[in-house]
């Protein structure tokens, strides 16, 4: 029984620690969309605005409220009072026995009696029995006209429910931007760990070299030394790659909440997004954001508005009350309906410098919408710029490899024959891992401008197309016939 509890909980809790293999871009998305912690968060403060704008609603409806009150009291007025409502008060409770009692001794002659008849407080109504009390009672009140007030109000909480979902998709945005830049780091990285991994091979070549020429007598031991020197700093730079690498593929995790082990090769080179400004404007949701508060304030301009007009609300109340509870219901029933208009006259010219106040704050919020319109829409054209500036930076770098790594290898045959020192062979290496390094950090920048500009327009476009190998990969596997280049 023991080691089935064991097997059961080991089960249980087998998915907790699995990880994810061969990820795609595609399917690391939806993953995000459905298993992202801020994204969880923004969509519970969806549900709290959309709670919120349906209470907003309820307030258009009235409110009906059921009372029930159980006391029991000696109080003079109290009791009376109880007795009234309970339908159950007599001429006795006022003293009319005590009043009838001195009114005859009054007319034998008593003239204490006939002082008494008019000036001696009662004793049944000044100090009466303890009388319970019980009531049981429905109230209805309804706003029938608030100026638009209600109706506005309404709708400034169904407009927050929408600003709510619009700053989900804004997360959304930035969840996916930083998503696609993980799966395009890692593959950059991937690929400069491939890279160092090749020259490192060379300059264990070359160390070979040096090493056989060293004992032919054609090299120094400082030639040694110095191939040795480069190749500790290229083994140096590989092992930050590779825990460069291993925190990529934590921050995807941690954007996922999933842990990732490996994903599907990307191409290094992100498209260019299609756009114009029709679509910026229809799709950015800035702008989308900005437009819905213009709306907003506008509403608030209403309420101003509506605090010069009257308020009329209705008022309805059906009770029963008796000294047993539920004694005798239909016969000490009451009603009460009414209607109640409100109308404040003057207040020292608040609600007019308010009213002026959200006037003013609708024409900055207008004019900030066509900020918003102009800004974004600048910083698409700036982007794209400098995406095409990248284009041009990588192509150049491209070449430059190339020919560093031709330079290298040329070089490297020279040196065996004596035309160059190992020093030489060197300096053309570090230009190659140079141009390399440029290249790559080109290549991200240009990416991120790209992710930047996706984001902005918010383009929610199939990752699968970003799912095909590294382009430069088989661009150097095209320029050289040498593996261990």
């Amino acid at each position: 029984m023991y080691f089935r509890k064991i097997f059961l909980l080991l089960v249980i809790t087998l998915p907790l620690f699995s990880s994810i293999e061969d990820l795609t871009l595609d399917h690391a998305i939806k993953i995000l969309k459905k298993s992202n912690l801020e994204l969880k968060i923004s969509r519970f403060d969806e549900q709290i605005k959309s709670f919120e704008a349906k209470a907003a609603t309820g307030y258009n409806y009235g409110k009906v409220d059921l009372t029930m009150v159980g006391m029991r009291s000696n109080d003079a007025g109290n009791v009376f009072g109880f007795k009234l409502q309970s339908r159950d008060a007599t001429f006795r409770d006022f003293g009319a026995e005590e009043f009838m009692n001195n009114f005859g001794a009054c007319q034998g002659g008593n003239m204490q009696a006939c002082s008494d008849m008019y000036d001696k407080p009662p004793e049944d109504l000044n100090n009466p029995e303890a009388r319970n009390y019980y009531q049981s009672k429905i109230s209805y009140s309804l706003p029938l006209y608030t100026g638009g007030k209600l109706t506005e109000y309404t709708n400034i909480s169904k407009s927050l429910y929408r600003m709510s979902k619009f700053n989900t998709k804004k997360i959304l945005n930035e969840k996916v931007f930083q998503t696609k830049k993980a799966f395009y780091d890692i593959s950059l990285v991937e690929y400069y760990i491939r890279s160092l991994s090749k020259i490192i091979r060379n300059i264990n070549k070359l160390e070979s070299i040096v090493s056989n020429m060293k004992t032919e007598g054609y090299a120094k031991d400082i030639d040694l030394l110095e191939v040795q020197a480069r190749k500790a700093e290229a083994q140096s730079m590989y092992t930050q790659a590779k825990l460069n690498k291993d925190l990529a593929y934590q921050f995807l995790s941690f954007l996922l909440n999933k842990e990732v082990t490996s994903i599907k090769k990307m191409n290094d080179m992100a498209p260019m997004p299609k756009f114009n400004k029709r679509i910026l404007e229809r799709n950015n949701i800035d702008i989308q954001k900005a437009r819905l508060g213009l709306k907003i304030t506008q509403m608030a301009l209403n309420i101003e508005k509506s605090n010069f007009l009257p308020e009329i609300g209705a008022f309805a109340e059906y009770s029963s009350a008796s000294d047993t509870l539920f004694k005798d219901f239909e016969n000490n029933d009451a009603y009460t309906i009414g209607v109640q208009v409100k109308w404040n006259i003057f207040n020292g010219g608040i609600d007019a410098a308010n009213l002026e106040k959200a006037k003013v704050n609708y024409l900055k919020v207008n004019d900030q919408v066509l900020l918003a319109k102009k800004g974004i829409s600048l910083k698409a054209k700036k982007l794209k710029t400098e995406v095409l500036s990248e284009d041009s930076t990588i192509l150049n770098y491209k070449k430059q490899l190339m020919f560093a790594k031709r330079v290298y290898k040329n070089y490297g045959e020279r040196y065996k024959e004596g035309m160059v020192s190992i020093s030489d062979v060197l300096i053309k290496q570090s230009k190659e891992l140079e141009v390399l390094l440029k290249l790559l950090k080109a290549k991200n920048t240009r990416n991120t401008k790209i992710f930047e500009l996706e984001a902005l327009i918010n383009e929610q476009k199939s990752a699968s197309i970003y799912n095909i190998e590294l382009d430069i990969v088989s661009e150097d596997q095209n320029t050289t016939t040498d593996k261990g280049e």
